[in-house]
């Protein structure tokens, strides 16, 4: 094959993934893949013994970075790899003394690329084969429609979820029983390959260089979870708003190979009201005055989400002055402190009803003479 001509076997296709793919969408693939073509799954299958072996020699590369990057750039066959090419190519130099490479691709099921990535491993000092990983189960999140007292107050919720849960006839694991020795390997983890004058130990693909084999269990298919439908009681603590997330530990998916479970989220979409505006955990309201409160002053009561409270509005108030008052607002749900409460007030003209109402309203116009828009008129001339 001329020099730098890639391999014709595309790694990222014999796993189904990008080749932009992240660590994590290759484990998956490869994990997926794996099973489906294992031969304790396929037992006598030639084709999917070989499709396995590929599918192991394609995650040996693309899971380690530097493998990788470089199977990225030049393949195997690229000038870097050449038999006999030393480091001073700019690659990484294997001296094999003139054996004869040519028939290492012949029957005997072994390739240069096999060869390769084994002494590669070894030189790296990373391993050949992983075994089972523990993955850490993803999370889940659930919207959850609440009203307004119950997003001030606190509430329990009972919430229909579907997970995944930890297979309990293997609890978890993907395999039955206990492991034995494997048959292909004897136990020792590598078998002999051979071309021609040359033998390698290579690493077992059936027991991934462990020595050991399980047996898949039959319910789960050696994903060690299942699918299951949970109904939960939820508390929604006080003082939630309106996007807030509630994380209840431990309820999401169940890991894998013995991993941690996720964790369940709650979105809270909380209703409005109809008095009361929440702002963050501030509350505001609009609350009338009558003229001769404006003008004289007076106590009023004005409601809250904690009851009625007094309030002073000044003599001369006018409409659109806004008071505070302090802690009267919501809950927070990241301190111990609370919210404002912000009321806004706005004049209420009385109705005219009778005459003698008329006679009095233009005896007060007659003893106001403040003109109101008298600012408005200088400003104008100006």
């Amino acid at each position: 094959m001329p020099t730098g001509t890639k391999t014709q076997v595309d790694y990222y296709h014999l796993l189904g993934v990008k080749r932009g793919a992240s660590a994590g969408e290759i484990r998956k693939a490869y994990r997926r893949r794996a099973r489906k073509y294992h031969p304790d799954v396929n037992p006598g299958d030639k084709a999917a013994e070989e499709k396995f072996k590929q599918i192991q020699e394609a995650y040996g590369v693309l899971n380690d970075p530097k493998k990788r990057k470089l199977y990225d750039q030049y393949g195997f066959y690229s000038e870097q790899f050449r038999p006999g090419a030393g480091a001073g190519a700019g690659g990484v130099g294997f001296d094999f003394g003139g054996f004869d490479f040519s028939d290492l691709s012949g029957g005997r099921g072994t390739s240069f690329r096999d060869i390769f990535s084994d002494f590669f491993s070894r030189f790296t000092g990373g391993p050949s084969e992983r075994g089972p990983e523990r993955t850490r189960g993803t999370d889940l999140e659930y919207v959850v429609d609440i009203g307004f007292w119950d997003s001030i107050r606190g509430a329990v919720r009972k919430l229909a979820i579907s997970r995944l849960d930890a297979c309990t006839a293997c609890r978890g694991t993907g395999a039955v029983g206990g492991p034995t020795t494997c048959s292909a390997c004897n136990g020792r983890g590598t078998v002999m390959q051979q071309s021609g004058r040359m033998r390698f130990n290579m690493s077992c693909t059936r027991c991934h260089g462990s020595g050991r084999t399980r047996t898949l269990c039959r319910h789960c298919r050696g994903d060690g979870v299942l699918p299951r439908a949970d109904t939960l009681d939820i508390r929604i603590p006080a003082g939630v708003s309106n996007g807030s997330r509630v994380r209840v530990a431990g309820k999401g998916n169940a890991g894998t190979g013995g991993g941690p479970p996720g964790d369940l989220y709650i979105i809270t979409r909380v209703r409005g009201h109809e008095f009361f505006d929440r702002r963050g955990d501030d509350i505001y309201t609009v609350v009338p005055i009558t003229v001769s409160e404006a003008a004289l002053g007076a106590k009023i009561e004005v409601p809250t989400i904690h009851g009625r409270t007094l309030l002073k509005v000044p003599a001369g108030t006018p409409s659109g002055r806004r008071f505070r008052l302090r802690e009267k607002g919501a809950p927070s749900v990241r301190s111990q402190r609370r919210g404002d409460h912000y009321v806004e007030v706005r004049i209420v003209l009385p109705k005219v009803l009778d005459q003698r109402q008329r006679e009095m309203l233009k005896d007060f116009s007659r003893l106001t003479r403040e003109d109101p828009r008298a600012e408005i008129y200088s400003a104008a001339a100006r």
